[in-house]
């Protein structure tokens, strides 16, 4: 059993925990991730690392509530234990020799970006980030990735917060002003992720994304994270969760990932619908 050291909600429908695992919390690195269970009969799902007090013994997940298991994990309170934290899985993200890069979050793939400009900006690199989110309401770690970049650039859908508009639009202006990124890291939805591949294309500045589908093991047995590549004219497959979640975004076939995503919707709100009426019933 794994400890839950503290809880903080981020906004209505985002979580922080800190969960008790030093084994974990001395190897993590950012871009990678663990697998959890909340009790015995729970379903496995992978949360990036979004961050690690190696001396404390603590690792740091954030999460929304979409599902059945996260609506569960959303009525854990500090103190209490959750069945299984397994990890860290995965590759971390590539950081050396980058001097300039663009961190780009959108939504709850913040939690993921974070940590990523964190580690960029311990190295010395100039690190501009670009975070973006429906609504004011939904904001999340905006005080941290400050902290870590060098410009920060806040978007929301509705203007409500920040400058309107999703998160290409600064970023076109950036690489249209002449910026020389080494790279850009893009984190949040697929379809955010597709057009920021799009709007970096013109400019030959290298993309890479992080890939979050579905996951079972963890260690590509059981193939459910398959993701498309194209590389040299030729279809490749790659596994998320041992040979990423990073990916060259140039090469990753989006709308093939996006339609694989969709496939659970309907099963997953079933789930969902019945873990909510456990809980009210409690």
């Amino acid at each position: 059993m794994y400890r839950i050291a503290s809880r903080k909600a981020l906004n209505p429908t985002m979580i922080q925990l800190e969960i008790e695992a030093p084994l974990v919390a001395r190897k993590a690195k950012p871009g990678q991730f663990i697998i959890l269970r909340v009790d015995e009969e729970g379903e496995r799902i992978p949360l990036t690392v979004a961050g690690t007090d190696p001396a404390a013994g603590t690792v740091k997940i954030i999460f929304q509530v979409v599902g059945a298991t996260t609506e569960k994990l959303k009525h854990k309170q500090a103190g209490e234990s959750i069945q299984d934290f397994a990890g860290p899985l995965g590759v971390a993200t590539h950081t050396e020799g980058l001097r300039n890069v663009c961190v780009i979050g959108g939504g709850a793939g913040c939690a993921i970006a974070m940590p990523v400009a964190e580690e960029f900006h311990r190295l010395g690199a100039k690190v501009t980030s670009i975070i973006g989110f429906r609504n004011k309401d939904l904001l999340i770690l905006e005080e941290e990735f400050r902290s870590f970049s060098d410009e920060l650039i806040v978007m929301t859908d509705d203007g409500s917060y920040g400058r309107a508009g999703n998160v290409t639009i600064p970023l076109k202006e950036k690489l249209e002003a002449g910026e020389k990124f080494d790279m850009i890291i893009t984190i949040g939805p697929l379809i955010m992720m597709k057009f920021v591949v799009a709007a970096a294309k013109p400019f030959g500045v290298p993309v890479t994304a992080s890939m979050n589908p579905i996951m079972i093991d963890g260690t590509g047995m059981c193939g459910g994270c398959r993701i498309t590549l194209v590389q040299d004219g030729k279809r490749v497959t790659k596994f998320a969760c041992v040979d990423g979640p990073d990916f060259n975004g140039y090469e990753i076939d989006f709308d093939e990932a996006m339609s694989r995503g969709r496939m659970y919707a309907e099963y997953e709100r079933h789930a969902y619908d019945e873990a909510c009426n456990l809980f009210q019933g409690a």
